[in-house]
């Protein structure tokens, strides 16, 4: 699946769950939250374990796993955001691509 499809996917699914309609500001305060999450992920990596003594050390491959999610939750969320203003993720990384290459051309 493109990350094309994965956003029309993603858009139906949420649209089915009345999700949708929610604004491009309310995406980004759960953006926001996800981005916590994302940190807290992150950190568990970083530190070799979360640094509250009541929380479960986990494995390895929960902590990817935990990465994982908490990175495709933001992603979609950054997807949802970019399908209401009617922008494909082609487009974002065409013009990411395209902005890098002209700011920082080689000489």
């Amino acid at each position: 699946m493109t990350i094309d499809e994965h956003q029309d996917w993603l858009v139906d699914f949420y649209k089915g769950r009345d999700w949708y309609h929610f604004s491009p500001m309310n995406r980004l305060v759960f953006l926001s939250e996800e981005i916590g999450e994302l940190s807290r992920a992150v950190r568990t990596i970083e530190l070799n374990g979360r640094d509250h003594p009541g929380d479960k050390v986990l494995t390895t491959d929960e902590r990817m796993n935990n990465l994982k999610e908490e990175l495709a939750d933001c992603f979609d969320q950054l997807l949802i955001v970019s399908s209401q203003y009617g922008i494909r993720y082609s487009d974002l990384s065409n013009y990411s691509e395209n902005k890098l290459k002209e700011r920082f051309k080689t000489k």
